[in-house]
């Protein structure tokens, strides 16, 4: 008799007829919305910081799989994915070293380290940016050393004072809503156009692959906290990595609660943190800095909001029935 194997993989479980590489694949059309946005406005130094990070990612994830003795998985684009969303999370005049750093950290620590694709804990691509923050005093003199290494594709039109999200914690004038919305080069390339995130995101609803409770708590807290304390909400919704973080890192299939209840609780929570950074503490990253916080969460919001199987209630039910007393 042929035996059959039962294999058992991690997460992510997608439905029948699709597979981890469709589903990396279409989260990167997704992104060429925002991507040529920035390119247009960021012109070569866009394409060499993403050309920088997705080459890093790739090189990476050979080396790490090699040194674990398995074979790479370059071909279902999970590596090559976190590579372009790490570039998207830096500006595009940012040195290449540090978007490189930032590639190794995110594949090689965040996610091979860890088990690889399915078993990382936090989002490896905002893990490798937090990582660049909270370590950047280290790498000054290896910013020194690589300074003469630094590539000049000459003029480009950025902003040279503060970005719209820090010009709204400090209270200036800001640009028009609309010309936010639409498209402004200001802040990390991810950021520069809202539009163009909420298309992509339209894309990954239409498909299936993300879930609308997750970005939809997310934007509805954060516009909801900012209006109750005074602050302009269209405003927040249009500023810094909000879009970004919604549609595309706070779903991310390994690092969010499955069940629907968790997934609403997950992205109010991530919301409420969104507001407490930008208006409390250092704007700065407080979108990345709030969903990873909530990823080391997920365990337990979905052991809270878990659906009780058929079976418990009824125990718990058969315990409180009294028998009648036998008459024998």
């Amino acid at each position: 008799m042929e035996q059959q194997r039962l294999v058992i993989t991690p997460a992510p479980h997608l439905k029948s007829g699709e597979s981890v590489g469709k589903a990396m694949r279409d989260t990167m059309i997704a992104l060429v919305p925002v991507t040529l946005v920035a390119v247009y406005f960021f012109k070569a130094y866009a394409i060499f910081l993403i050309v920088v990070c997705m080459g890093t990612a790739a090189l990476t994830e050979i080396a790490f799989r090699r040194f674990k003795h398995q074979p790479h998985r370059l071909r279902d684009g999970s590596a090559l994915l976190t590579g372009l969303f790490v570039a998207l999370c830096y500006s595009a005049t940012t040195a290449w070293w540090k978007g490189a750093l930032a590639t190794f950290i995110a594949v090689g620590v965040a996610k091979e380290l860890m088990g690889g694709l399915g078993w990382n804990r936090f989002n490896p691509a905002l893990f490798g940016r937090v990582a660049m923050i909270l370590l950047g005093p280290w790498f000054v003199d290896i910013g020194t050393e690589f300074m003469r290494w630094n590539v000049n594709f000459g003029p480009v039109d950025v902003m040279t004072h503060a970005t719209p999200l820090a010009m709204l914690h400090q209270g200036l004038e800001m640009p028009a809503v609309g010309s936010l919305f639409l498209g402004f080069p200001g802040g990390a390339m991810g950021e520069v156009s809202p539009l163009a995130l909420l298309i992509g995101g339209g894309y990954l609803l239409y498909r299936g692959h993300i879930n609308w409770r997750i970005p939809g708590s997310i934007l509805c807290t954060v516009f909801v906290l900012a209006a109750i304390t005074g602050q302009n909400p269209f405003l927040h919704l249009v500023t810094g990595g909000l879009m970004l973080g919604a549609f595309f890192m706070a779903t991310d299939w390994v690092t969010s609660p499955i069940t629907e209840k968790g997934k609403v609780v997950f992205g109010v929570a991530i919301g409420v943190l969104i507001v407490v950074f930008r208006i409390g503490l250092a704007p700065t990253e407080g979108v990345a800095f709030s969903i990873l916080i909530m990823n080391a969460f997920v365990p337990t919001i979905e052991k809270m909001t878990r659906r009780l199987p058929f079976s418990e209630p009824r125990k718990t039910a058969a315990r409180h029935i009294t028998l009648p007393e036998s008459n024998i």
